[in-house]
């Protein structure tokens, strides 16, 4: 397992409870953040799994 695959999947927890919790009191700009955040880590497992594939393709 690649390691954009795990760092992408941390950015994308702590995205989504950073956007929760922004919701819940009602800071915008935190909400903000961490659907910014969320969404990069999903960019960053995305290509983490690109690398996997080609890695496997190469064996």
């Amino acid at each position: 397992m690649n390691d954009n695959r795990i760092e992408g999947t941390e950015h994308q927890v702590k995205g989504a409870v950073k956007e929760g919790v922004g919701k819940l009191t009602g800071n915008t700009s935190k909400e903000v953040a961490g659907n910014v955040e969320k969404n990069a880590g999903k960019v960053q497992k995305n290509v983490g799994q690109a690398q996997d594939e080609i890695e496997d393709l190469d064996d």
